[in-house]
């Protein structure tokens, strides 16, 4: 490959992204960070303090740090509940600056779920009007919008990975669009990566349907349940159903070259410290 994704991990943020973020990965020697730009379980929008994010700037491109930023786990552009729909597109909007003030290159959100079998049609409406103003307003040097497909339970938008094909056609190919690859994710909606082959075979199948150049982030993560289970429970590299030796394999995929690894699995510092360690092992 000519070039090799950057490894890191999700950081917390208590203290201040600058000392908390940075100082924790520096710690575990991570290459990039994703964060929270806000509270990921509520719609409350804080105002920035800009000397805040300067710092952290700053401090990011002194270390060689690239920043992610991950939006509030409520966010459900699909959902029937105009209340939750509004708040939605307010809070993905939010993200996206809060991204560009830290100077983020990507904002995930999860591609949520219409809730309802009935209100499937609508929902593929309502995501292209809501969200396509905001993607328009998007200036050339913010972070990109990255999808990332849930675990497939429930009336998911992305119940596996060819319903993508819906997204990218409700937001028109916007060129400000990216993927966002869950291996946990992918795992529970029914995309066997443990077998030999099978990882090749899945990412394979993103870069038909999105292309190679949406492919721009993977959490990287093991599972605590089987393959298909539909359970979005992540689990440490190796300690789950999912194993080493397919994370050899993402590696080896052309289309990971520009697809930094962020781990989401428990545990901080020493656990994180020790995966960092073996995926950087991996990547060679």
């Amino acid at each position: 490959m000519a070039t090799k994704p950057r490894i890191g991990a999700h950081t917390p943020t208590s203290g201040g992204m600058a000392k908390r973020s940075l100082g924790y990965a520096e710690t575990i020697k991570a290459e990039v960070i994703q964060v929270f730009a806000s509270n990921p379980r509520g719609w409350a929008m804080p105002e920035p303090n800009k000397e805040a994010d300067k710092i952290f700037r700053d401090k990011a491109a002194e270390m060689d740090i690239t920043t992610y930023v991950h939006a509030p786990f409520l966010i459900n552009l699909g959902s029937p509940t105009v209340g939750t729909y509004e708040n939605s597109l307010a809070s993905t909007s939010y993200s996206l600056k809060r991204g560009r003030d830290i100077g983020a290159l990507g904002v995930v959100i999860h591609t949520g779920s219409a809730v309802d079998e009935a209100h499937v049609p609508n929902a593929w409406k309502q995501i292209k009007e809501g969200v396509m103003p905001i993607l328009e307003k998007l200036p050339d040097d913010g972070p990109n919008l990255l999808l990332e497909p849930t675990a497939g339970q429930g009336q998911s938008l992305v119940k596996k990975l060819d319903d993508l094909i819906h997204y990218l056609e409700a937001l028109e190919f916007h060129p400000k669009v990216g993927i966002c690859l869950d291996t946990c994710h992918v795992f529970a909606a029914g995309h066997d990566i443990s077998k030999k082959g099978g990882m090749k075979e899945t990412l394979d199948l993103l870069v038909k349907i999105a292309g190679a150049e949406r492919f721009q982030l993977i959490h990287a993560n093991d599972s605590m349940d089987v393959c298909g289970a539909l359970k979005d429970r992540h689990q440490n590299l190796g300690d789950g159903y999912i194993g080493i030796d397919p994370f050899k394999e993402l590696f080896a995929h052309p289309a990971v070259a520009n697809a930094p690894l962020i781990l989401e699995t428990p545990g901080e510092e020493p656990e994180h410290g020790k995966e960092v360690a073996l995926l950087k092992k991996l990547r060679g």
